[in-house]
């Protein structure tokens, strides 16, 4: 079996059926799957989706905190700066730092300092190890069996799968270990030692992710009450927490649910279902289907209205000196994709129809 299609733990209903077709859990088997994974007494190797999810849910206070504060004094511009921090603060982040950074390496930072601070741009809810380990396997195994996040498995598949398909498996080798630890080795997570790895069942270890991720909520809980106090700190984090639940869903929603829902002069790459949605694109620069045809840019906004925050950021810090490498795949697409497309729409408009003759009755 090849390291990729191994490296993650398989949940108890397998990745596949005993004929090669995708296993398709049961409701029930899902969300056993997840207390067993979450469940840290029955085994401390479970403490890194614990913590995943305990870091989102920490957050659910503060939303209803906010919304109680909405009822009884509304104001659209705290609401605004909670949408705005939720969906494209978060949702930027997520594409810069995880998607394009953490998997793809689609950039380089000049030093350090800007890799921690981009790293730290956002408060905190997602372990880098959860994240980049288990999308290089979603690359690799696109709407396949193996693939952790299979949108044709079903919402609940996709939304609990970092819990119960994305964490790595607990037996690698030692070769194999170092393997799976070399994915993140360009973050600044310091790895386990294989015998840590065996007692945790991960590559970070749990103190050092505690400690760095309590730190990035004690800094960014002060800035946001020193800014605007209790109201301004619920929105925000408000907005944070819906980011939290939301991204679970968007390998679902940009794998059209499963289903082939590609658009011909929209979407370019056949190979699997992404789509390229209008909606993450513009808050996230999630461009999703354009990224799977070329998953090593930095740039997936390749078409003049298709927004891309992420790319912004990254052209920034290139302009600065902060970043000193990255790659933009858009002339690539131009020429490969866009132009003969639209070469071919501009021949099939010229075509003129041939006159139909209906021959003369005797």
């Amino acid at each position: 079996m090849a390291f990729i299609e191994n490296v993650l733990e398989v949940p108890s209903y397998g990745w596949k059926t005993q004929d090669g077709q995708l296993s398709k859990p049961t409701v029930t088997q899902l969300f056993s799957e997840y207390l067993r994974r979450i469940n840290i007494f029955a085994s401390r190797k479970n403490w890194l989706p614990f913590f995943s999810w305990f870091c989102t849910l920490s957050l659910l206070p503060f939303a209803i905190l906010f919304i109680f504060m909405e009822i009884r004094d509304f104001n659209v511009w705290y609401l605004l700066l909670g949408f705005i921090y939720g969906m494209i603060f978060m949702g930027s982040h997520g594409t810069i730092w995880y998607h394009r950074y953490g998997t793809h390496q689609a950039y380089r930072f000049s030093n350090n300092f800007w890799r921690f601070f981009t790293a730290n741009l956002v408060i905190k809810l997602v372990p880098e190890e959860l994240y980049i380990v288990s999308h290089h396997v979603h690359h690799s195994l696109s709407d396949e069996p193996g693939d952790p996040y299979n949108a044709e498995a079903g919402f609940l598949y996709c939304f609990l799968a970092d819990a119960n398909h994305q964490p790595i498996a607990k037996n690698l080798t030692e070769e194999e270990y170092a393997k799976a630890a070399a994915m993140l080795s360009h973050t600044g997570v310091k790895a386990n030692s294989y015998q840590q790895y065996l007692k945790w069942g991960s590559i970070a270890s749990p103190v050092r992710t505690m400690v760095a991720t309590f730190a990035n909520w004690a800094f960014w809980l002060t800035v946001f009450y020193a800014i605007g106090g209790l109201y301004l700190t619920a929105a925000l984090l408000a907005g944070a927490f819906v980011w939290g639940l939301g991204v679970r869903t968007f390998n679902y929603e940009g794998h059209g649910k499963g289903e082939n829902k590609q658009v011909v002069g929209h979407d370019y790459n056949t190979k699997d279902k992404s789509i390229n949605q209008l909606w993450p694109g513009i808050v996230a620069g999630e461009w999703h289907n354009n990224h799977h045809l070329y998953p090593a840019s930095a740039r997936s906004g390749f078409l003049p209205w298709q927004i891309d925050f992420a790319w912004y950021y990254i052209r920034t810090l290139k302009f600065i000196g902060g970043v000193s490498s990255c790659r933009d795949a858009k002339q690539q697409f131009l020429e490969d994709y866009r132009k003969p497309y639209l070469e071919e729409m501009k021949q099939m408009k010229n075509v003129q129809p041939k006159p139909v003759v209906v021959p003369a009755k005797a």
